[in-house]
């Protein structure tokens, strides 16, 4: 039989433990699959005492997880700890270097240092594989990197943050604000630890990083991501979307245009009968499309401790077999660094204002839209008992550049009590 592949786990959170349970439920499946058996070796965190639900004896441990990325007695070290910098970013750079082969699940850390590890691994001959990163147990890396690597990708598109699908999803079924659905997701641990990072798309704008990488061939780019998050949605918006026959979500966009690379995470109204508008609750969802392929959507758990173990392990047995791949599907050296562009498609917009309520009001609002050459496809005002009045807008298709502008021009009438909400329509 071949000596087995031995693994060294930095991180026992529930992915980590999720690895283990898997290794310890089908190693024999996994063995025949691979073929080799794989095994681990020693394991790394931050409490050796905490009770984690697993049998932890038969392993060796270290305190230091660049010590344990330096072990003879280890072909893979899997990094679970997370964290863009600190011990996570040491340890693999020290594996690397190590000539070890690394498994990641870390977006937040590749989408800002990947172009750099990605070299480095390739100059040391050993993989840097991170299918867990993105989407938990989606396989959307190997979709990009092996399915569909003869096709050019056009678009990327996704809902890939489980925890604001979670709480818009809330919103919308039970009639709940924001700030209600947002702490009981903190209550239920759904939220990391720095929530901006969720509601902020700062997450998901990692996330469609590294896939725009993969999918145009280009270095990762997360600093030309435009980014919003759902902190401004409010009930009213999720009603209104429904009545016009959309739903909210935290959607990415990505395509590669003749003025560079657009990335983009932002709140979109998306019709309810398409795929991303059938979305509930954590589930993630991205659409690839490809000029041979068209368009294919996968879906599927993105998060949780079953369905990123399992991306974690498909990486693992990739290495066991041999499988090796460019960590972004092609060469690092030779990814493009290609400028960031924002987004030129026009569409069609819904705005929400909270006005004076005074006489003349109204007239300066649609003056402000027609000077920035956006027109009113529909309108609605509603009832109020005080000084202020909400006022609903859907605008014909228009560009951002021309809608920015306008939302400039409304804000310097004086009339506005709230900086205007707008969200983009999205045909998909």
């Amino acid at each position: 039989m071949p000596n087995p592949l031995r693994l060294g786990i930095a991180g026992l959170g529930t992915v980590g433990v999720g690895v283990i349970r898997i290794l310890e439920n089908h190693a024999a499946l996994i063995a025949a699959r691979s073929g080799q058996p794989i095994e681990i070796t020693a394991v790394s965190a931050r409490s050796k005492a905490k009770d984690r639900g697993v049998d932890l004896a038969g392993y060796a441990w270290e305190d230091d997880p660049v010590a344990l990325a330096k072990r003879g007695d280890i072909d893979v070290f899997v990094e679970l700890m997370g964290g863009e910098d600190g011990p996570a970013k040491a340890s693999v750079e020290a594996a690397i270097v190590a000539g070890k082969h690394v498994v990641t699940a870390n977006k937040a850390m590749l989408a800002i240092h990947g172009q750099a590890m990605a070299e480095a691994a390739e100059s040391s001959d050993v993989a840097l594989k991170f299918e867990a990163a993105v989407a938990g147990g989606i396989p959307v890396i190997k979709s990009l990197t092996e399915g569909l690597a003869g096709n050019k990708i056009t678009r990327v598109m996704g809902v890939m943050n489980g925890t604001c699908n979670y709480i818009l999803t809330r919103m919308e079924n039970e009639g709940v604000p924001y700030e209600q659905v947002f702490a009981d997701a903190k209550a239920l641990g759904y939220l990391e630890a720095d929530p901006n990072l969720d509601v902020g798309g700062i997450d998901a704008g990692h996330k469609l990083a590294l896939l725009s990488s993969i999918a145009f061939g280009t270095k990762v780019n997360f600093a030309g991501v435009e980014l919003e998050g759902i902190q401004r949605i409010s009930i009213t918006d999720i009603e209104q979307a429904s009545d016009m026959g959309f739903r909210i979500k935290l959607l990415g966009v990505a395509q590669l245009t003749g003025r560079g690379l657009e990335q983009r995470m932002q709140p979109c109204l998306v019709p309810k009968n398409s795929p991303f508008g059938q979305l509930e609750n954590a589930t993630n969802m991205v659409l690839l499309e490809g000029d041979a392929v068209g368009q294919i959507v996968l879906r599927g758990a993105g998060a949780g401790e079953g369905p990123t173990a399992s991306a974690v392990m498909s990486d693992v047995i990739d290495i066991a077999r041999g499988f090796r791949l460019s960590t972004f599907g092609q060469p690092a050296i030779g990814l493009k660094n290609i400028q960031a562009a924002q987004v030129s498609a026009a569409a069609a917009f819904y705005l929400r204002l909270m006005l004076k309520d005074a006489p003349g009001v109204l007239h300066k609002i649609t003056g402000a839209l027609a000077d920035a050459g956006v027109s009113i496809d529909r309108m609605r005002q509603y009832s109020h008992a005080d000084t202020a009045a909400p006022v609903l807008m859907v605008t014909h298709k228009t560009t951002r550049a021309e809608l920015d502008h306008a939302l400039a021009g409304i804000i310097s009438t004086g009339v506005t009590l709230q900086d205007p909400v707008a969200i983009r329509i999205e045909d998909v």
